[in-house]
């Protein structure tokens, strides 16, 4: 009977919130809840009175709450934009290798060195750098995709690393010659954990993802993967 209840209830209230008045039906002498049609589902303009019905042109960001102010700011600020992506990507990257890979106290002063390097290199870096490669290399055909996949991997790649490592080095007071050696013993497995995880992301990255979204693409796969580069980076050459 409570169970019963429950639902006659519920039923009403789901029945209120989309605009439908229950009333009482008196035939038999019974009680009980039907409905009329005074929904404003029928009514015109019910998009300007239901939120559930809100016009996404004036819905900042339509379905995705913000999405369009942050597209606007990829178009005004592309670099800022983009740096401030990669400093997020990197950050949660790092934060989760530390906390759930390397399972001890977090060490804030890497976390925030890793950060950084995502906003002062790897988001500016990848802005101008894709919009070269894209200049160079146009199209989203079958050759020129793969071209970009290519030149990526195998020419972006260990320069990008290299930059990494000598990054964390200065960063961490390493004499060159210590860097050099860092680069020399690390760049290899570095570029052979790039090789397994980006040619078939950059293949979607090429094809169907528009210039200005790289970056916040990149950033959402590379949470992952800096993970993997924030250990390595971090272990002693």
């Amino acid at each position: 009977m409570k169970l019963f209840t429950t639902i006659i209830v519920s039923s009403c209230l789901a029945a209120q919130a989309f605009g439908v008045s229950p009333v009482v039906s008196k035939s038999k002498g019974l009680s009980k809840p039907a409905l009329i049609h005074k929904s404003p589902l029928r009514q015109k303009n019910v998009a300007s009175s239901s939120p559930l019905f809100r016009d996404p042109t004036l819905t900042r960001g339509g379905a995705i709450p913000g999405l369009d102010a942050y597209s606007e700011a990829l178009d005004k600020n592309p670099i800022t934009t983009k740096a401030l992506t990669s400093l997020v990507g990197w950050f949660l990257g790092d934060l989760l290798a530390q906390v759930f890979i390397a399972g001890g106290p977090i060490d804030w002063k890497r976390l925030a060195t890793l950060s950084f390097f995502g906003f002062i290199y790897h988001g500016p870096s990848g802005h101008y750098f894709y919009n070269w490669l894209d200049k160079q290399i146009p199209g989203t055909d079958a050759i020129p995709v793969f071209s970009k996949v290519a030149f990526d991997q195998v020419i972006w790649c260990p320069i990008f690393m290299s930059v990494f490592f000598t990054y964390l080095g200065l960063v961490n007071g390493d004499s060159l010659n210590t860097i050099g050696n860092k680069i020399k013993s690390d760049l290899l497995t570095a570029c052979q954990g790039s090789w397994k995880v980006w040619p078939l992301v950059h293949l979607i990255n090429f094809k169907f993802v528009p210039n200005k979204w790289r970056i916040p693409y990149i950033n959402a796969v590379q949470i992952a993967f800096n993970m993997f580069l924030s250990l390595l980076g971090s272990k002693k050459a």
